[in-house]
């Protein structure tokens, strides 16, 4: 079976290999297939995830014939904190739904 497995080692850097494996082949035995040296995935801060096209799956499970298989590194900032930091820095006066209206 042909599976794709996807890992965003950095910011704006994208690692991506096709695999051949045997039918059954695990998420665990996939990755050992990659050559990439991730460690033990638990061992990071944070700890890498890894899913199967944005689902979370654990080590052990099952791959089938074209899944993507994802690692994703833990946010460093949460989305809300962000997004309410960037509209304090832009303000109102940029275009959007809180943009301002000329009165008329």
């Amino acid at each position: 079976m042909r599976v794709t497995v996807v890992w965003a080692s950095a910011p704006r850097t994208v690692q991506e290999v096709a695999l051949d494996l045997p039918d059954g082949a695990t998420v665990a035995q996939a990755l050992a297939v990659t050559g990439w040296d991730l460690g033990p995935l638990d061992a990071r801060p944070g700890g890498l995830a890894t899913s199967v096209w944005g689902r979370r799956v654990t080590p052990d499970t099952p791959l089938r014939e074209g899944d993507r298989l994802e690692l994703t590194r833990p946010l460093r900032v949460d989305p809300k904190v962000a997004r309410r930091e960037r509209f304090q820095r832009q303000g109102a006066r940029a275009a959007g739904l809180f943009a301002r209206t000329p009165k008329r």
